[in-house]
């Protein structure tokens, strides 16, 4: 298994890149997106947490699908001595009206086709997407790990509508009339989804890429009025059963997983393992619809547990903090991401 770490737009330097190395870290997983643009987050090293008007403005990020943009990015990476594992999340302003179901929905899935096109030819082999109307909302802030340490959690379910000009918790149109997304039934969320696979996954094939879907963030099966894909560890079957393929893999949150109401995180790495692209190493404590994120030695998940269990699957593949809290000092990221990294490393040789 390969140590890892995920860092957001304005983190792809050299001063993160070398930070990462420094920590052990061999992999990158890298946001194109820019999640805080023009947003009310001022801290912009902790994960976008937003409100009901979402986290910021999506679409200033073309530019850097271009392969030229891709292979000048790789570059970068490798030359500070790391390798680029994937990429993470496309911009919603490139795929509202594939999840929307809209009139622009096959104007965007060729467009998705030629980023993936892009992404195969400058080597990076995954890109990482989350099918969602509401995106990761519903979330708060708080005193919640050890220490006082400020980390994210779920306090019951953000029921506001999602308004007209919003998908995936970002603005794509800040011109949309008034109004809010219509209601839709999970059997219409699933076939839009099996559109986006069947259109995709065989590019992708060809492309030599992974698609890797992220479960539910909170996984409820309805948020803001939305309904869900994979709130349930089993339905992550679903999704790989929509159409079989080398390229329809998973980025496997343990955090996510482990949040859920049914199933076991231990059976779900177990099942799903040999189909894991790469995953979100993080602990938790709680179910949905009240969870509280914590340091990665203090949650209710055994994470040596977890590595034992990936190795006896022989899984080979990058594992990544994907957010971590923010402890006490001048530089909360960095110190939380070198705890829970150290932590990690020092696992991984054990095991």
């Amino acid at each position: 298994m390969k140590l890892g770490i995920g860092l957001y737009r304005h983190m792809l330097n050299r001063d993160y890149y070398d930070f990462a190395r420094q920590c052990g870290c061999t992999h990158v997983v890298v946001h194109l997106v820019d999640y805080f643009h023009e947003g009310n987050q001022e801290n912009k090293n902790n994960q976008p947490i937003g409100d009901a008007s979402g986290w910021g403005i999506a679409g200033n990020s073309d530019k850097l699908w271009e392969l030229d943009q891709l292979i000048k990015l790789k570059k970068e990476i490798n030359e500070a001595g790391l390798i680029l594992e994937a990429i993470e999340n496309f911009d919603p302003s490139h795929w509202y009206d594939v999840l929307l179901d809209g009139p622009k929905k096959q104007e965007q899935i060729e467009f998705l086709k030629h980023v993936i096109r892009n992404v195969g030819k400058a080597g990076i082999p995954v890109i990482g997407y989350n099918f969602s109307l509401a995106g990761v909302c519903s979330r708060i802030t708080g005193n919640f790990a050890r220490g006082a340490a400020v980390s994210v959690g779920m306090d019951g379910v953000d029921e506001s509508p999602v308004p007209n000009g919003m998908v995936w918790n970002m603005i794509y149109d800040s011109n949309a009339p008034a109004g809010y997304l219509p209601n839709i039934s999970s059997n219409d969320l699933w076939e839009r989804l099996s559109y986006f696979l069947n259109e995709l996954l065989p590019v992708a094939k060809k492309s030599g890429v992974k698609l890797a879907a992220h479960p539910d963030d909170p996984p409820m099966p309805i948020v803001r009025g939305t309904p869900r894909l994979v709130y349930e560890p089993q339905l992550y079957r679903k999704l790989l059963n929509v159409k079989h393929s080398d390229s329809n893999t998973l980025e496997f949150c343990l955090g996510s997983i482990a949040e859920m109401k049914a199933g076991n995180v231990y059976e779900a790495t177990e099942e799903y393992a040999d189909q894991i692209a790469y995953i979100h190493f993080r602990n938790v404590r709680g179910k949905v619809p009240y969870y509280k994120e914590v340091f990665i030695d203090e949650g209710d998940i055994d994470m040596v547990r977890i590595l034992r269990i990936l190795k006896e699957k022989n899984f080979n593949g990058v594992l990544i903090p994907d957010h971590t809290p923010q402890m006490t000092c001048d530089a909360p990221w960095h110190a939380g991401m070198a705890f829970t990294l150290g932590y990690m490393k020092s696992a991984l040789s054990l095991i």
